[in-house]
């Protein structure tokens, strides 16, 4: 079957046009046929701090806020720096990851750091 018109998105085959604008209703995702897909763009992504600074891998970063860690009777205080984070793409938030001292390896939201220099 043609795949010309599937969604770029989900890769939906139930898609439908209207007017010059194609249309996913699984996904709600619109695009024009006639523009080249944006597959570069997607693949790099932008992840900014609290204070909308953009991040970048290697940073150095500060937590804001106390943050609960599960399975840990301790958490992350406020003011903890962390170094050395790597950019990870996520479906739930946790876009940064990286070593706490004294916790060790996990996810962090950009939400709640901020960038130091």
């Amino acid at each position: 079957m043609n795949n010309e018109h599937n969604c770029p998105k989900c890769n939906s085959e139930n898609t439908y046009q209207d007017m010059n604008v194609w249309i996913c209703p699984e996904c709600f995702h619109e695009w024009d046929s006639s523009e080249p897909a944006m597959e570069e763009e997607s693949k790099e992504f932008i992840v900014v701090d609290s204070n909308g600074n953009v991040l970048q891998h290697g940073d150095a970063v500060m937590v804001i806020k106390d943050l609960k860690v599960k399975g840990s009777a301790s958490g992350i205080k406020s003011g903890t720096k962390v170094k050395n984070i790597r950019l990870v793409e996520s479906n739930d938030g946790h876009n940064i990851s990286c070593k706490v001292d004294g916790i060790g390896a996990m996810y962090l939201k950009s939400e709640f750091v901020r960038k130091v220099s």
